[in-house]
C-alpha cells in the first residue's frame, strides 16, 4: 500500500483522475457487459426452448401425424414434416414412435433408423411436453418435446422440433460485440470528459496538485495564527470561512464556538463587512467599534472573474496601533537630535579647526566661549527647572535642531516641571512636546522666509503649579487660518505637499484625549500662534480652550 501511495503521489492529479474515470468506467461496463450478455443468452435460450416446445406441440396435435403414426407411414409423416420446418427457422422436425424409430428427419437417410439423444422418455412416460438439451446426429441441440396422442388419449409417439446450440451460441455472440461496441464507445465518451473534467479541475486549482494544496493550506494555517492582526473572511454568503486566535481574542468572541460557517451578521452584529460584500468597495485603516472595542481595520473584497465572492477583514487594537506609532515618534524625535547635534557641532569644528590653522586663536576662541555659553546656559536651566532626563534631553535636542535650522529656541527662565507624576508617560509628553516644536519651527521658518524682518525665534514656557502641566509654545508664523482650526487634528492633514506628513497632531490629540486633557490656540500680538496644553496630573481636570483634541 506505501508502495501505491508513494507512485500515486509521484504522478500528477490529470493523470491520477483520468486513470481514476477510465478505471471506473472500464469496471461498470464489464460487470454491467458481463451481466448483460449472460443475462441475453439465457432469455435467448429460454425464448428459442419456448419456441422449439410451441412449435412441437403443433406438431404433435396434426391429424396427420397421429393417423401417420397409427399407420407407420413415412410417406404421409415426412413431407409435411419438411414442409413445416421449412416455412419455420427450426433445425429439425423429428416424429418417431414408442420405439424411437424415426419417420421423419432432414437427412431422409435417416428415417426408419433410432433417435438418438436419449430424453424421449419422459414424454412417453408422463405424456409432458418440455425443452431439454441433448446431443443428436446433428450435434447439440436445444429440444422441443411433446408426445403424441391417439384418439383414446394414449401416447403412440413423440415429436422433437430442435434448434442447433451453434447457433444459439452465433446468436449471443452476435449480440456480445454489439455491447463490445457500445462498451468501446462509452469508454472513448468517458476519456473525452474525463480529460474536460480534470482540464476544469486544473484550472480551478490553478495548476496546482494535491500534495501542493494540503502543504499550502498548512503554511495558510500557520500563516494565520503568527500574525498578530485578527483575521475574519466571509464567502459570499456571508458565512465565515476563515478566522484565526487573534481575532477571537481582540473581539471577546466565545473560544468554544465553531465559528465557521456561521454568519457574520450572527456573530458580529456591528461588523460592516456585509456592505463591503454588497459594494465592492475596499475599506482600508477605518476606526471603527465593534463589540464595545476601538478597532483599526481594514477590509479587501475577495474577486473572482469580477464578481465579488468574499472579504477578507484584518484589524488590530486601535490601543496598539496607538503605542507603535508613539514609541515610532520617540525614535524618530531621538534619531533627529543626534543627527542635528552631530551635524551642528560638526560646523563647529570645521570652523574651529580653520581659526586655528590661520592662526587666529582668539577668534576661536571667542566661538568656543559663545558656543558653551549657550547650551550652558540651557543645560543649566534644564537641570534646575526639568529634573527628568527623558523630557530635558527632547529639549535639548529640539534646541540644537532649531540651531540647525537657522531659528532660536527660547526657553523660559522661569519654566518648572519637575512635578510630573508617575501615571503620565514620559514617551507620552516627548512625542506631544517635539511635534508642537516642530510645528511651531516649520511655521516660523516659512514666515521668515517671506518677511526676514520676523524674528525667527519660537518660546517655551513650562509650569507645574497647580493641578495641571502647562506647555506654552509660541511661534513666529502666519498663524492658523479659521478654516484649517477644526481639521488639523485629523489624520493625513498637512499644508506640506511631501508624502509622510499629516500625523503629527494627529498624534498629538490622541495623547492628550487619553490623558483627559485640553489644547488651544490663540494668536498672539507680534503675530503668529501660542499653543497651549493643559496635562491635568490627576487625568479628572476640566479646561476651556479655543480648540479642543
Amino acid at each position: 500500500m506505501t508502495a501505491i501511495n508513494r507512485l500515486l503521489a509521484r504522478t500528477r492529479l490529470k493523470t491520477r483522475l483520468m486513470l481514476a474515470l477510465v478505471g471506473i468506467v472500464l469496471l461498470q461496463a464489464i460487470v454491467s457487459g458481463s451481466f448483460t450478455l449472460h443475462y441475453l443468452e439465457v432469455i435467448l435460450e429460454e425464448r428459442i426452448g419456448d419456441q422449439a416446445l410451441q412449435l412441437s406441440r403443433v406438431v404433435s396435435s396434426l391429424p396427420q401425424i397421429r393417423q401417420g403414426l397409427r399407420q407407420r407411414d413415412v410417406e404421409q409423416i415426412q413431407p409435411l414434416a419438411e414442409s413445416i420446418r421449412e416455412q419455420t427457422d427450426a433445425r429439425f422436425i423429428v416424429v418417431g414412435d414408442l420405439d424411437g424409430i424415426r419417420f421423419s428427419h432432414p437427412i431422409p437417410e435417416r428415417i426408419g433408423k433410432k433417435r438418438v439423444g436419449g430424453d424421449n422418455q419422459r414424454a412417453i412416460d408422463t405424456g409432458e411436453s418440455y425443452v431439454s438439451r441433448a446431443v443428436g446426429s446433428l450435434g447439440p441441440s436445444m429440444r422441443g418435446k411433446s408426445p403424441v396422442f391417439d384418439t383414446d388419449g394414449k401416447v403412440i409417439g413423440v415429436t422433437s422440433v430442435g434448434y442447433m446450440l451453434d447457433s444459439v451460441d452465433d446468436t449471443v455472440k452476435g449480440y456480445q460485440q454489439s455491447v463490445i461496441v457500445i462498451v468501446g464507445g462509452a469508454l472513448l465518451v468517458s476519456i473525452m470528459i474525463g480529460l474536460a473534467i480534470t482540464g476544469y479541475f486544473k484550472r480551478v486549482l490553478l495548476g496546482l496538485e494535491p500534495e501542493e494544496i494540503a502543504r499550502l493550506f498548512e503554511e495558510r494555517v500557520a500563516t494565520l495564527e503568527t500574525v498578530r492582526e485578527g483575521i475574519i473572511s466571509i464567502d459570499h454568503d456571508g458565512r465565515i470561512t476563515t478566522f484565526n486566535r487573534n481575532a477571537v481574542e481582540a473581539l471577546d468572541l466565545p473560544r468554544q464556538e465553531t465559528l465557521t460557517g456561521r454568519d457574520i451578521r450572527e456573530v458580529l452584529p456591528e461588523s460592516d463587512m456585509w456592505s463591503v460584500l454588497e459594494n465592492g468597495e475596499s475599506v482600508k485603516d477605518r476606526e471603527v467599534l465593534v463589540n464595545g472595542k476601538s478597532l483599526i481595520v481594514n477590509r479587501l473584497p475577495v474577486l473572482h472573474d469580477g464578481r465579488v465572492t468574499g472579504v477578507v477583514s484584518s484589524f488590530r487594537p486601535k490601543g496598539e496601533l496607538e503605542l507603535l506609532t508613539r514609541q515610532l515618534s520617540h525614535i524618530e524625535q531621538y534619531a533627529e537630535t543626534l543627527r542635528s547635534q552631530s551635524h551642528e557641532y560638526a560646523n563647529k569644528l570645521h570652523t574651529i579647526a580653520g581659526l586655528i590653522q590661520i592662526d587666529a586663536k582668539d577668534e576661536a576662541l571667542e566661538l568656543i566661549g559663545q558656543e558653551s555659553k549657550g547650551v550652558q546656559e540651557l543645560v543649566h536651566l534644564l537641570v534646575a527647572a526639568v529634573p527628568d532626563a527623558v523630557i530635558a534631553g527632547c529639549i535639548l535636542g529640539k534646541f540644537n535642531r532649531a540651531r540647525e535650522l537657522g531659528l532660536e529656541l527660547i526657553v523660559d527662565g522661569e519654566s518648572h516641571m519637575s512635578d510630573v507624576p508617575e501615571s503620565i508617560s514620559r514617551e507620552h509628553i516627548v512625542t506631544m512636546l517635539g511635534n508642537l516644536l516642530d510645528n511651531a519651527f516649520e511655521a516660523t521658518r516659512l514666515h521668515h522666509k517671506k518677511d526676514t524682518s520676523v524674528e525667527p525665534s519660537i518660546k517655551l514656557t513650562m509650569s507645574d503649579y497647580g493641578n495641571d502641566l502647562i506647555f506654552e509654545i509660541d511661534d513666529n508664523g502666519e498663524g492658523i487660518p479659521d478654516r484649517e482650526k477644526q481639521r488639523i487634528f485629523e489624520k493625513g492633514v498637512t499644508s506640506k505637499t511631501e508624502a509622510g506628513h499629516g500625523y503629527g497632531l494627529y498624534l498629538v490629540a490622541e495623547i492628550i484625549a487619553e490623558l483627559e486633557g485640553q489644547i488651544s490656540f490663540s494668536p498672539i500680538e507680534t503675530g503668529g500662534t501660542r499653543v497651549t496644553v493643559y496635562l491635568p496630573k490627576s487625568g479628572q481636570q476640566s479646561l476651556t480652550g479655543e480648540s479642543r483634541a
